[in-house]
Parts: structure tokens; sequence; C-alpha cells
């Protein structure tokens, strides 16, 4: 429970609503995704911040204590398993702390920085996001008795992957740092991933492939960026 919220009347758990009471900070710079969990937060019962980076993330834990942090791996300024590994060590312990990523090599990163479990992204299954954080929660800050199980498979608003897509635009609109065109292929894949773009997924792999061979980017950041300003262009209906 955050600490602003200690004044107002705890709510307990409910057979529908398991998450009620708890309120979950997402540290996630996709949209798309951020967009996925707080659909999946509200069928829950539970409250969402979000951080979009480490920075954004440690200034809000200076002022709120959260229930349960999820925490993505690939972040612009830096590695989520640092957070993990600060909180983890961090007393009195955040109740849950979970890693995130759509790429499944991480988990084993996030467990060693001291996670207590592991998302695989996309997360669209209400049960499955339950289950995960339920799993983790002491006895008495789960509901008691049943629980109905929520078969629900949550959609994002496409917005937020339109707006996933301007941000990678301005990120290579600003040249081909080094470092920047590592973050927006592990990005972009992620993304892309979540949102079932495989034809996006796919150039985002090649341009890690050729930026960890050590090879000539220019012509898959070409393609990238050409995918991207196509996605920009479709109209999307409202």
């Amino acid at each position: 429970m955050d600490d602003q919220d200690a004044f107002l009347p705890y709510s307990s758990p409910t057979s529908t609503r398991p998450l009620l009471g708890l309120t979950v900070l997402v540290v996630e710079d996709s949209r798309f995704a951020c967009e996925a969990l707080r659909l999946l937060c509200l069928r829950s019962g539970a409250r969402i911040r979000r951080a979009d980076c480490l920075r954004s993330a440690r200034r809000h834990l200076q002022v709120y204590r959260p229930s349960v942090v999820m925490i993505d791996l690939g972040l612009p300024d830096g590695s989520g398993a640092e957070l993990i590994d600060e909180l983890a060590r961090t007393t009195p312990r955040v109740g849950v702390i979970l890693g995130m990523s759509g790429d499944d090599n991480t988990e084993r990163m996030a467990m060693a920085a001291g996670a207590d479990g592991f998302l695989a992204k996309p997360v669209h299954s209400v049960a499955s996001f339950q289950e995960m954080i339920l799993s983790h929660l002491p006895a008495d800050r789960r509901p008691s008795g049943p629980r109905m199980v929520n078969d629900e498979v949550i959609q994002p608003d496409p917005i937020a992957y339109r707006d996933d897509m301007a941000h990678v635009a301005d990120l290579l609109g600003e040249g081909t740092d080094e470092r920047m065109l590592d973050y927006v292929a592990q990005f972009v894949a992620g993304v892309a991933r979540s949102a079932d773009d495989m034809a996006l997924a796919m150039v985002a792999d090649a341009l890690s492939d050729v930026r960890s061979e050590g090879l000539a980017s220019n012509t898959v950041v070409a393609q990238l960026a050409g995918l991207v300003q196509d996605r920009l262009s479709e109209k999307i209906a409202i």
C-alpha cells in the first residue's frame, strides 16, 4: 500500500477482484505494454502507478511504497535488474518484485537479481496476471475462499502502439548513437511481439543480430525506420 494511501480505508480482496487494496508500480517504457498492464490491474482491483525509466522509478519510490513492483529488464537508462537488486536488498522489502521482458532469456538475470517471479511479455491473460502476483503474496493479502478464475484476454488500445512507434521515430531521428541503436532494437522487438506485429519484430531482431556481429547497420536501420513510418501513417479506427 502507498504511504499516501495509509489514511484510506483498507479494501479487502474479493473473489472477483483478488488484487483489491494493492498498488502496483509498473516500471515500463512501452506505452502499449503499460496499457495492457493498466487494464489487467483494472480488472483485478489493483491501483497502478507508472515509471518509464530507472530514474523515474527511484524518484517515485522515495515518496511511495507500492505493494508490488513490476520491472521491465530493458529500460532507456539501464537494466531493470539494477532496480530489482536494489529493491530486494531494501528494508522493509517491497511485498512482491517481478521482472518482465519480451526476451525469455532474461528471466535468469531477473531471478539472480532477487525478483520473486518473472512475467514473459506480452501479458494479456487476466488469470495469469492475477496468479503470478497472488502466488507471491502473504496469505493475509489473498482473497479467502474460492476464487473466480477470470479467463478474459485484454486488448490494449492501438493508439498506445502508435505512441510507441512515434517514440521510436523520434529516437531514430536523433541520430544513430551506438547505445541508442541497441536500445531501439530491443524496445521495438518487445513492443512488436506484444502487438503481434511479426514483420516489425523480425527487422528489430535483424538489427540486434548485425549489432552483435559488429556489422554495418545502416541498411537495417533504414528498413526499420521505414516500417515505423508505415505504422504511423496507418489510420486507426476510433
